[in-house]
């Protein structure tokens, strides 16, 4: 706890970089969001962009984005009707004969809004349910304040690393997003309670100890479980960064991102909380 300045800054600046992100440049969103149409194709042969984009002009057609991986691409667009699809893909298929549809999905602009409205709602519930069971579980709200805190911290730097690989590298924000930034929630305030646990505990055993000594104790007992635990999943998450295909890259860095948040701010953020709300106990 010696280090709570650093964690401090560290904290600050992340906070203020994603801030200053989503402010300044906003997200890219996917049609989750803003409506329109995702296709997903595979080619048997390497086929370059400009010939697809071709095919879509050709018939009139403006690709809103296109990204390619290895003999994949996934493009974007406006809604069209099932005979411009028809004609899209036998024009695709003289690119190649063995061209396969992995995804084709349409959606319109009103679910996107009732997604992110039930987005928001969610994680106010989850937030004042978290805040009273984690406050009367350790019979101090002040536990469940620095653990919704570090859980708001954790989002908001994920939320803001997204605006930033948005703008540099076209990161969109779709429904996988939000099942990434909910689980994320979860699974910080699941680590921060096991250290919570750790800390009533000690204190049971002897309640005249100090709370910086007794939060130093706790977290040399739980940190290099906490560790472990995540290191499996980040090793699985870096995997699926690599070797899996267009449509599941930016989940697993979102996860990537808000597992090495969550294992961060349960040591970093929510203890240092704690023993802020408990100075200002101690002078009032």
């Amino acid at each position: 706890m010696k280090f709570r300045p650093l964690f401090l800054l560290i904290s600050t600046l992340m906070i203020f970089t994603s801030l200053f992100s989503i402010v300044k440049w906003g997200f890219r969103t996917s049609i989750d969001f803003s409506g329109g149409t995702v296709w997903d194709i595979s080619f048997n042969e390497t086929i370059d962009k400009s010939e697809i984009e071709k095919v879509f002009n050709d018939q009139g057609i403006n690709l809103n984005s296109i990204s390619c991986g290895q003999n994949e691409c996934s493009l974007k667009f406006v809604n069209i009707s099932q005979d411009d699809k028809i004609k899209l893909e036998n024009n695709l298929l003289k690119l190649d004969k063995q061209l396969t549809t992995q995804r084709f999905e349409t959606l319109g602009p009103t679910l996107g809004k009732e997604l992110l409205q039930k987005t928001i709602f969610a994680i106010i519930l989850s937030a004042i349910s978290l805040l009273i069971f984690i406050g009367s579980r350790f019979k101090d709200i002040t536990f469940g304040l620095s653990a919704i805190l570090g859980m708001f911290h954790d989002a908001i730097i994920l939320i803001g690393s997204f605006s930033l690989m948005g703008h540099f590298f076209g990161a969109e924000l779709d429904s996988l997003f939000v099942t990434a930034l909910l689980t994320t929630l979860s699974a910080s305030v699941h680590d921060t309670v096991v250290t919570f646990d750790r800390i009533r505990e000690l204190k049971q055993k002897n309640f005249k100890i100090e709370w910086v000594t007794l939060a130093n104790q706790a977290i040399s007992e739980v940190i290099v479980r906490s560790i472990n635990n995540s290191m499996t999943i980040i090793f699985m998450l870096a995997s699926l960064v690599v070797l899996g295909g267009q449509a599941t890259k930016w989940f697993a860095i979102a996860l990537l991102i808000g597992v090495a948040c969550g294992t961060y701010s349960s040591t970093a953020v929510a203890i240092p909380l704690v023993l802020f709300w408990k100075k200002i106990k101690k002078q009032k």
